[in-house]
């Protein structure tokens, strides 16, 4: 584990090295760079895997707390620059997918492919602003443990999971997890721009997400010219890389082989 300096932001990650291809794996919302370690340690002895924490997430240290997807997406794109890579498989969940997709229209030629899970190329709808909404001023206001109850099932799903996640939002400044939350509601729109990311994609996506509708994440897979397989997740929430790692890995193994 370690930091670099990147866009001004003070980023941690981790680098399990050696010379394969690279892969850059890029959480969700209120979670951190943990959630792949079962992706991981399936691909590392093959790929050189690189996770990192977005800003206001994990051991990330950032100077500016107000950023949008894109700033995001120059930081993952900064990151390949400072660590020395060319080209890398970006593997996204929800807001890693929006920052993966954005790092794609950023720099196409930086990106080799993308797996994305439960991601969507739309704005939020004003039903999910209103909610999001809700539980920005929550975490604000009251603290993690006020919100946990509803959201944890939501974006997690499996109960035996939840314990671990809410420690990691308690270690959390309940400011810092409420502008997490508003980042999170001002991704744009970039469905228009679609056509231009050519690569290989292989979508996944939980069949219960409420969060990310499974509509959703079709709908952007269909846009996407090098779409291949879109992965089906039965009876997934909206992580199911964490809830549903047996489903997610070998996908995400045979995709790359």
């Amino acid at each position: 584990m370690t930091t670099i300096t990147v866009n001004g932001q003070t980023i941690h990650y981790t680098d399990s090295a050696g010379s394969g291809p690279a892969l850059v794996f890029s959480h969700g919302a209120l979670l951190d760079s943990t959630m792949w370690e079962s992706q991981i340690a399936a691909l590392s002895p093959a790929f050189r895997c690189i996770a990192w924490d977005a800003r206001l997430h994990g051991r990330t240290q950032e100077a500016d707390s107000a950023h949008t997807d894109w700033d995001s997406a120059r930081d993952l794109l900064g990151l390949l620059d400072a660590l020395g890579i060319e080209s890398a498989t970006l593997i996204g969940h929800s807001q890693g997918g929006f920052v993966s997709l954005r790092a794609a229209l950023l720099s196409p030629d930086r990106v080799d492919a993308l797996v994305l899970l439960d991601t969507m190329a739309a704005a939020w709808p004003p039903e999910a602003i209103e909610q999001m909404g809700g539980a920005r001023d929550g975490l604000a206001v009251a603290g993690p443990d006020a919100v946990a109850p509803a959201l944890l099932p939501t974006l997690i799903g499996r109960e035996d999971l939840h314990a671990a996640w809410l420690d990691k939002w308690r270690a959390q400044p309940q400011r810092r997890l409420a502008d997490a939350m508003s980042a999170l509601m001002s991704a744009d729109d970039v469905q228009g721009r679609l056509s231009e990311i050519t690569v290989p994609v292989l979508g996944i996506h939980g069949e219960d997400d409420h969060i990310v509708p499974l509509a959703a994440g079709r709908a952007l897979h269909e846009a996407l010219p090098g779409a291949k397989e879109f992965v089906v997740v039965p009876g997934a929430a909206h992580t199911p890389a964490l809830s549903h790692a047996d489903v997610v890995t070998p996908a995400i193994v045979g995709f790359l082989g």
